[in-house]
């Protein structure tokens, strides 16, 4: 079945939602519909198993998040920057805020994510000795760059250089 997944996230970040399709899988993995429909009941079941695995991944990410917890609050946040827009992830992250879009079960899991990363983000600004509203605020605007360079990224591939990343949290770590 993991092959199931992750050929439709490739398909989900190469091509978008409207190429997620039996057809379209199926000639990617180069098998039959039986095949689907022996792992699936139907498309439906397959999104739900894709959303699904995508918030189980999102959580494993999570628990990266707690293993920083011993780190000094800068480098804490440079590995969050690190794994928001890393290349691995990226492409999938932007494809799946984009179908969030238009299914309440890929936003909510989608909200999910996003509340415990800004959860994270938040308390290392607090580690840093900000207030609560100045470190809430540095949280989101962090946050929301980092989606904004998914965006605006197109085809590069990577959304920032190292250096890049580095020089905006160095701004955003500024009193």
């Amino acid at each position: 079945m993991d092959d199931w997944i992750q050929a439709g996230y490739t398909i989900l970040a190469e091509e978008g939602i409207g190429a997620l399709k039996i057809d379209r899988l199926c000639q990617r993995l180069g098998v039959t519909k039986g095949s689907f429909y022996w792992h699936f009941t139907d498309m439906a079941g397959y999104r739900t198993a894709l959303i699904e695995s995508w918030a189980q991944q999102r959580g494993e990410e999570h628990r990266v998040y707690h293993d920083i917890d011993d780190k000094a609050p800068a480098e804490r946040l440079s590995i969050l920057m690190t794994a928001l827009v890393a290349p691995r992830h990226w492409k999938l992250e932007r494809t799946m805020r984009e179908w969030a879009r238009t299914d309440a079960h890929v936003a909510a899991s989608v909200d999910e994510a996003d509340r415990r990363v800004l959860h994270t983000v938040r308390k290392a600004f607090l580690d840093l000795g900000f207030p609560a509203e100045e470190a809430d605020l540095r949280a989101h605007t962090t946050f929301a760059a980092g989606i904004g360079f998914l965006q605006i990224a197109g085809q590069k591939t990577s959304p920032l250089t190292t250096a890049q990343r580095d020089r905006f949290l160095q701004f955003m770590l500024r009193p």
